[in-house]
């Protein structure tokens, strides 16, 4: 399992006392720390029982649901703050997520695997794989991945759709700041971390 050094950055990121909702909150890391932190009041979707377990175990408010069909039920600006941690790559329909997303909440918060950078490009042009890496752990047969995008993807789509991109980071394998998005990072960040907002 990778490091979630892209939750530190979150927490960072998010302000106090915000409203937040947590998309695939897993076994809810993130909204403890935002909750023990930021003193937030947050909510969390996930799809898993046994994630919905483990955060219920934290004392986290958290529902099961699936981001594909769930946050269409949500009002708007319900939030200050949606996030997609390590999650939009195993959605069915992405664009349709994040256009939820900015819809429900004031800003939209995703970090993802950059499927551009340089290990995946080699570990498919020289082993004839689906890469398996530090920040892809698992293989092409037991991955929730379904839509592999790279960070120049995942800006062009935000270019399409016309949101706002008020922060772009490019993020070490640990998940820690590597630096902006520009020049390089898509070829050398293993992950990256965007906050978005309606135009």
């Amino acid at each position: 399992m990778p490091s979630r050094g892209d939750l530190e950055l979150i927490a960072g990121i998010v302000e106090s006392s915000s409203r937040v909702l947590d998309i695939g909150c897993g076994d809810g890391l993130l909204l403890d720390l935002l909750a023990k932190r930021r003193g937030v009041d947050g909510r969390g979707l996930e799809i898993s029982q046994a994630g919905v377990n483990a955060c219920v175990a934290r004392g986290l408010s958290v529902i099961q649901g699936d981001a594909d069909h769930d946050l269409v039920n949500y009002p708007d600006d319900t939030f200050d703050y949606v996030i997609l941690s390590q999650t939009i790559q195993a959605t069915h329909r992405p664009a349709e997520v994040l256009q939820q997303m900015l819809r429900i909440g004031k800003r939209a918060i995703v970090s993802f695997p950059n499927f551009g950078h340089w290990r995946v490009r080699l570990y498919l042009m020289y082993a004839g794989r689906m890469p398996v890496t530090r920040s892809l752990p698992d293989s092409w047969h037991t991955t929730a991945n379904i839509h592999f995008c790279t960070i120049r993807d995942f800006t062009a789509l935000c270019e399409d759709q016309r949101w706002h991109i008020t922060q772009a980071l490019a993020l070490k394998s640990d998940g820690s700041r590597a630096g902006p998005v520009g020049g390089w990072a898509n070829m050398l960040a293993p992950q990256a971390l965007f906050v978005l907002e309606r135009v």
